[in-house]
């Protein structure tokens, strides 16, 4: 994948979970907290997606980096970054749910929004 492409899927993905949000506000007739979960939701998702987007750009870069092994890129640096973003998303996660009880299905829908901007994409590039 491109780094075009990632991009414009992030961005999907976050105007998909506004639209998520908004019909969720109109669906529960203005509860701020279905739209709040939903919210939620991507938030847990986008910081999963950058983790995993970063962690695959830092192993094709030590896998493209020079032979010489003084040379080679610090992949710790990498997986230290990785483990604490994945940290965060499990407090995030447990302080959303435990402690704010949002409602599951909004954090579920919202989480969904990155399956739905995969699905647009998919539909933009079959149109072609």
């Amino acid at each position: 994948m491109s780094d075009a492409l990632l991009d414009r899927l992030q961005r999907s993905a976050i105007a998909c979970a506004l639209a998520i949000a908004v019909l969720a506000l109109v669906v529960t007739r203005g509860d701020g907290w279905a739209a709040l979960s939903v919210v939620g939701g991507a938030v847990l998702i986008m910081i999963s997606f950058v983790s995993i987007r970063d962690g695959i750009e830092a192993l094709a870069a030590f896998a493209a980096g020079p032979r010489d092994h003084s040379q080679r890129p610090k992949v710790g640096a990498a997986l230290a970054k990785m483990v604490g973003r994945y940290a965060l998303l499990g407090f995030l996660a447990y302080v959303m749910i435990a402690r704010l009880r949002l409602h599951p299905l909004g954090l579920v829908a919202g989480a969904s929004s990155v399956l739905a901007a995969a699905a647009l994409e998919a539909a933009r590039f079959v149109r072609k």
